[in-house]
């Protein structure tokens, strides 16, 4: 019996459970955007009944983010040690109470402290589910089923403001929240039972009961089982650490990797955080302004299933590169479409190319390191990328304020957006087609 994972993987039919998997992790990003986005869908409720400034929710989305990228440095890289199903179902449990919590929150302070809370578990979320999907996705279709996954987050995203239009204005913010926790929690009976631990990191790293696992695994693959595990390589014995992400080897890759997410998310915050002003602002009436968030994630799904197509055929480089370049070519002409309908079909572009593009980073990240360290490099990338949705806002907000025009904001973000597809056309790594 063949004992690398990868080989088991590539070399057979898919199984059942590696698309029980696979689907599992899909569904755990969808939960993830609707529990991202459901602040944004109360907080005008919120403003309202409790008469607070826009500063003050911009501390609470603040502190959401920040949430996440802790999330994502600190708790994603635990799954190199624990194991992927472990954190995932950490993420989930502690999702799900924090949001669901949230219905308590009778201040901002409180309001500040679920959403942080809330935030570690969003951030290790996505890190965790795309290294167990590129674990578990054949070497042929691995960029597409990555990318599938991370599409989850959209529609999650677009899911949570429909289901917030008839709940909140009937029920209140609260049970908004409440709603919102109660999806997370229903699906950890799901996680508990059918999602399948890393078969390669069972392999690489062999846990207590390791051997046992991985039969079990292998027998529900319908694969021949194990007598004994592989011999351990000298980087499993290693503790993964950001040290290992920048061995000489790794370095140049891994800083690339690092800016173009960086400038790729401070593009897509800007974006998503303005974009109903933008779209005001370009002369929509305040009920298309408000679709054309809307619009925006359904053209991002759509982006992010059609970069992980072409990924697959002309590799995730190019694929991510001419994603990029285009968005930016359309944020460079946005200004004048101005006053016109087609403004809401350029969001739906805008979307399509930017999240295609980005999401398409996180298939670099999954291939990029081994499976020692696969957690740590995913969760550092995407913390780096986090930091960029950090700074995009405000610079966004900055600008807007100063009195630059929105065609000059789109201008000015398009240059990060191209110089993302750049960074990853010219990554120095063997591993990424």
């Amino acid at each position: 019996m063949d004992s690398n994972a990868t080989n088991v993987i590539d070399n057979n039919k898919t199984s059942v459970l590696q698309i029980t998997t696979i689907f599992i992790c899909f569904l755990m990003n969808m939960l993830d955007g609707m529990d991202v986005m459901v602040v944004s869908y109360a907080a005008p409720a919120i403003a309202k009944e409790w008469a607070i400034s826009p500063q003050a929710l911009g501390s609470v989305f603040s502190a959401g983010l920040l949430g996440m990228t802790i999330g994502t440095l600190f708790i994603a890289p635990r799954a190199d040690v624990v194991g992927r199903r472990t954190i995932i179902l950490l993420s989930a449990l502690g999702m799900g109470s924090l949001v669901f919590a949230t219905y308590l929150a009778q201040s901002v302070e409180m309001l500040l402290f679920f959403r942080f809370i809330s935030g570690l578990g969003i951030g290790s979320m996505l890190a965790s589910t795309a290294t167990l999907t590129s674990e578990y996705a054949p070497k042929r279709t691995k960029d597409f089923w990555v990318s599938f996954v991370m599409s989850g987050y959209p529609i999650g995203a677009v899911l949570s403001g429909l289901a917030a239009a008839q709940i909140i204005p009937a029920y209140g913010w609260r049970t908004m929240f409440q709603v919102a926790g109660t999806a997370t929690l229903v699906t950890l009976p799901l996680i508990y039972f059918f999602l399948a631990e890393s078969l390669d990191f069972l392999l690489k790293k062999q846990p207590n009961g390791a051997l046992e696992k991985a039969n079990a695994i292998l027998s529900k693959m319908n694969r021949d089982t194990l007598a004994a595990l592989p011999p351990l390589s000298i980087e499993t014995v290693e503790k993964p650490s950001v040290s290992s992400l920048l061995i000489p080897e790794r370095r140049l890759s891994t800083l690339q990797l690092w800016s173009a997410l960086f400038m790729a998310f401070a593009s897509l915050y800007f974006l998503t955080t303005w974009i109903p002003k933008l779209a005001s602002s370009a002369g929509l009436s305040m009920e298309l302004a408000i679709y054309a968030g809307t619009v925006f994630n359904l053209g991002a799904w759509l982006g992010i299933m059609t970069q992980g197509y072409l990924s697959s055929q002309f590799g995730l480089r190019k694929t991510i590169f001419g994603f990029l370049a285009a968005t930016s070519v359309l944020m460079v002409i946005f200004g004048f479409f101005k006053g016109s309908a087609l403004v809401l079909v350029l969001f739906g572009l805008i979307g399509f190319g930017v999240q295609g593009g980005f999401v398409g980073m996180y298939a670099v990240a999954a291939r990029m390191y081994p499976t020692e360290i696969r957690s740590t490099g995913v969760g550092f990338a995407m913390s780096s990328g986090r930091l960029g949705g950090i700074v995009g806002p405000l610079l966004g907000g900055f600008l807007i304020g100063a009195g630059l025009s929105m065609t000059g904001n789109f201008i000015i973000f398009a240059i990060p957006t191209l110089l993302a597809g750049v960074a990853t056309l010219y990554l120095k790594s063997s591993e990424i087609p």
